[in-house]
C-alpha cells in the first residue's frame, strides 16, 4: 500500500515490481561508439549471467556433496572430518576397499610388493583414526587441519552435517571454483604440508597454554524460541531437563531465553499469560543455573533452530490493519511488521497507549510476576530489544522485503509519524525542502558505486546528506534513550543489556552504506558509534556485540571488514568504560571459527586487559543430537574459562 502522504514521484516503483530494479541507462552512443558500446554492454551481460550459472552449478554439487558426506557419516561410520571435502571422500573410501592412501595423495594397493611392511602394519580400519598421520585430516586443506590434530580422539558416530560446513565444502574438479574461504594449494605440494604442519605447532601451542589461567568469562547458552509454543505453554518438558543436563556437563554458567511480546500479551491488552515461562524458570533454578531473560519485542521469524514463527501481538496486528502507519515503511511505501515504528513511540495509537508504555507495561508485569527469582538471584540480566531481530538498528535487511546479502538495504522512514518528524526536523533548520527521504539511494540489494547517494563523493557528504542521516541516526537514539530510561526504572539494580549489531559489508568503502540505512551515521569521516554509546552509558547498560566469527579475505566483493568493524566498536565502548558482552552471529562447529570468538572475548595483545563480562552462545542446533558439536562447545568452554590445562599437544 502506498503511503498516502507522500508526493507522487516517477522514481517511486510499484511495490509489487522488482525490489532492485535496474536504473535508467545513459543516452546511447552514436557511429563507432555505438557499436562498441553495444558490443561491450552484450559481452557483460553474458558474463554475468555466466557467473550466475556458475554459482548455481556450484550450490548444486556442494548439496550433493553435503548429503553424501551426511549419509556416510551416520550410516557408514566413516569419522569424516567437518569440512571435509572429496578428497577426503574418496581417500575413506578407498581405504575401506583395502588401498593405501599416503598423506601426499599417493595411492596403492595394500599388496603392492614394494609396500609389503608398511600394509602389514596398518589395516583400512587403523588408517581411518582421526590422530593417524594418514588419516583424511592430512588430506585437509591447510587452513582446517591444525584444529582436529590439536584435538584429543573423539567418537564420530551418527554425527550431523552441520550448516556451517555447506559453505566449506569444494569439489575439486577442473572446472569448479576454488572456495576463496579455504586453501588453495594443491594437495601434493610440500608447501602446503609444512604450512599445515606449522599451523599444527601454533594452534596446539597458542590453544592449548595460550588461555590456560587467562580471565575467566561467563558462558551462556541460548536455548530455542521453540521451547515455549504460541500459546505459551511449555512444550517438551523432559527435553528441556536431558538439554540442561548435557549443558551442566559442560559447565556453563547458565542460560538465556527469549520471552516474546507476541507470546505473553497475544491476545488481550495488558492481559498476560506468563505460565509456560514460570514452569520453565522453575526447571532452570532446579539445575542452579543463571538465568538472563530478553524482552523480545519483535517477530521471530523461524530462522533460529526452533524453526517456530512468533508475530507480534494479534491485537497490534488488527490495529495495523485500520492504521498501516505504525510499521516501519520503505521508500516504496512497503510495510515491514517485524517491530513497531519509532515514529509511535509518543503516539497514543495503541488503544490508547504509546508504543514506549506498552513495552513498560510488559517490562513492568514481568518484574511483578517473577519477583521471587530476582530476589534468589535467579535472574542475573535482563537484554531489551531495541528494534529489528531484537538488536539497536532500523530493519533495513528484511529477507521478506527482497533483500539479500550484502546488498545495502533501504531507509525506513517513510511512515507518516517518522515522516513528519523530519518534516519538523527540516523546518527548524530552515530548509522545509529537506523534509523528504533521499531518492537516490538504491534499492535493497543495490550496491554502493550503484547509487548517487552512497557512491564515492555522493550525496551522503552533501548539506543535506548529512542533515538526513544526522536526524535518522537521532531518532534511533532516542528511541533507545525513551525505552531505556523505564527498563532501568523497571528493573531497578539489574544488569541491563542492549544487542548491537554487526554490519560488517562495505565497511571499506567511503560511506558505509549499509551502517547508514541500519541507523549508525558511520562514513569514513565520522565515528557512527560514539553518540550511541554515550546514551547507553548514561544508563549503565552493557552492549552485546553480535561477533560475526568471519574471516573475510580483502578480495571479498562486498568489502566486508569484520575485523574492523569490530575493532572499532569495542574500542569505542570500552574507552567510555561501557561493559561489552558477545553473542556468535551465525552457530559454529569448526574449531577455528570458535577461536576467533575467543581471540574477541579476551584479546591478549590487550594492554588493558579487557574482555567480555560474557559471552552468550547461539546453538546451532540442541546439543544432544550432535556429538561433533558437544566436543567442539567443551573446548570453546574451557578456552572462555581459562582453564586448558587437560588438553593435550
Amino acid at each position: 500500500m502506498s503511503n498516502p502522504h507522500q508526493d507522487p514521484d516517477p522514481q517511486f516503483p510499484d511495490p509489487n515490481d522488482n525490489p532492485n530494479p535496474t536504473h535508467p541507462q545513459p543516452r546511447r552512443p552514436r557511429g563507432f561508439a555505438a557499436t562498441n558500446s553495444g558490443t561491450t554492454n552484450k559481452n557483460r551481460k553474458e558474463r554475468e549471467k555466466e557467473k550466475e550459472r556458475t554459482k548455481l552449478r556450484e550450490r548444486h554439487r556442494r548439496a550433493i556433496t553435503s548429503r553424501m558426506l551426511a549419509g556416510l557419516r551416520q550410516y557408514g561410520n566413516f569419522p569424516l572430518p567437518v569440512r571435509a571435502d572429496m578428497n577426503d571422500v574418496i581417500a575413506a573410501l578407498a581405504r575401506q576397499a583395502g588401498w593405501i592412501v599416503e598423506s601426499d595423495g599417493t595411492t596403492f594397493r595394500q599388496s603392492n610388493p614394494n609396500n609389503n611392511n608398511n600394509a602389514s602394519n596398518m589395516g583400512p580400519y587403523q588408517v581411518m583414526s582421526v590422530e593417524s598421520p594418514v588419516s583424511g585430516s592430512s588430506l585437509r586443506n591447510c587452513s582446517t587441519r591444525a584444529s582436529v590434530d590439536c584435538q584429543p580422539s573423539i567418537p564420530r558416530i551418527n554425527e550431523s552435517l552441520s550448516p556451517a560446513s555447506f559453505d566449506s565444502i569444494v569439489v575439486t574438479e577442473s572446472e569448479t571454483k576454488v572456495d576463496k574461504f579455504t586453501s588453495t594449494s594443491p594437495m601434493d605440494s610440500t608447501e602446503c604440508l609444512e604450512a599445515g604442519q606449522l599451523m599444527q605447532d601454533l594452534h596446539c601451542g597458542e590453544h592449548g597454554s595460550g588461555f590456560s589461567e587467562t580471565q575467566y568469562v561467563p558462558v551462556f547458552v541460548m536455548l530455542s524460541s521453540g521451547v515455549i509454543n504460541n500459546f505459551c505453554q511449555l512444550m517438551d518438558p523432559d527435553g528441556v531437563k536431558q538439554e540442561l543436563q548435557q549443558l551442566e556437563s559442560l559447565k556453563i554458567d547458565g542460560v538465556v531465553v527469549n520471552c516474546w511480546w507476541g507470546i505473553v500479551e497475544s491476545w488481550v491488552p495488558q492481559k498476560y499469560e506468563w505460565s509456560g515461562y514460570r514452569e520453565l524458570f522453575k526447571i532452570i533454578q532446579d539445575f542452579k543455573m543463571k538465568l538472563q531473560v530478553v524482552m523480545a519485542f519483535h517477530e521471530n521469524g523461524g530462522s533460529d533452530t526452533s524453526g517456530m514463527f512468533i508475530s507480534l501481538p494479534q491485537w497490534v496486528l488488527e490495529i495495523g490493519k485500520d492504521n498501516q502507519e505504525i510499521f516501519f515503511t520503505d521508500r516504496q511505501g512497503r510495510r515491514n511488521t517485524e517491530c513497531l515504528s519509532w515514529g509511535i513511540d509518543k503516539e497514543r495509537v495503541l488503544r490508547g497507549r504509546t508504543a514506549i508504555e506498552v513495552y513498560f507495561d510488559l517490562m513492568r508485569s514481568f518484574r511483578t510476576e517473577f519477583d521471587d527469582l530476582f530476589a534468589d538471584g535467579l535472574i542475573s540480566a535482563i537484554e531489551i530489544g531495541l528494534g529489528a531481530s531484537g538488536e539497536l538498528k532500523y530493519p533495513s535487511f528484511s529477507e521478506r522485503m527482497g533483500w539479500r546479502y550484502p546488498g545495502i538495504g533501504e531507509f525506513q522512514c517513510y511512515d507518516k509519524y517518522s515522516l513528519q518528524n523530519l518534516r519538523k526536523a527540516a523546518t527548524s533548520r530552515g530548509h522545509s525542502f529537506w523534509a523528504k527521504g533521499p531518492d537516490n539511494a538504491g534499492y535493497y540489494n543495490s550496491k554502493p558505486h550503484e547509487t548517487g547517494f552512497f557512491c564515492e563523493r555522493g550525496d551522503y557528504d552533501s548539506y543535506y546528506g548529512r542533515f538526513f542521516l544526522h536526524w535518522y541516526r537521532q531518532v534511533l537514539i532516542d528511541h533507545a534513550d525513551k525505552v531505556l530510561s523505564l527498563a532501568t526504572l523497571a528493573f531497578e539494580g539489574i544488569q541491563i543489556v542492549v544487542k548491537i549489531p554487526a554490519i560488517y559489508w562495505w565497511y571499506r568503502t567511503s560511506s558505509h552504506a549499509a551502517e547508514l540505512t541500519a541507523g549508525y551515521y558511520n562514513p569514513t569521516n565520522q565515528d557512527g558509534y560514539s553518540s550511541v554509546f554515550e546514551v547507553l552509558k548514561k544508563h549503565s547498560v552493557t552492549i552485546k556485540f553480535v561477533c560475526s566469527g568471519l574471516q573475510v579475505p580483502e578480495t571479498d566483493e562486498s568489502l566486508a571488514d569484520p575485523e574492523g568493524l569490530s575493532w572499532q566498536i569495542l574500542n569505542s565502548a570500552w574507552d567510555k568504560e561501557i561493559n561489552v558482552a558477545g553473542q556468535n552471529a551465525f552457530p559454529c562447529y569448526d574449531r577455528e571459527g570458535l577461536m576467533r570468538l575467543v581471540e574477541t572475548a579476551k584479546p591478549r595483545n590487550d594492554p588493558d586487559h579487557h574482555r567480555f563480562s560474557f559471552f552468550a552462545f547461539q546453538q546451532p542446533s540442541p546439543l544432544v543430537q550432535s556429538a561433533i558439536c558437544f566436543s567442539e562447545m567443551d573446548y570453546f568452554i574451557k578456552c572462555m574459562h581459562g582453564d586448558m590445562n587437560i588438553v593435550e599437544s
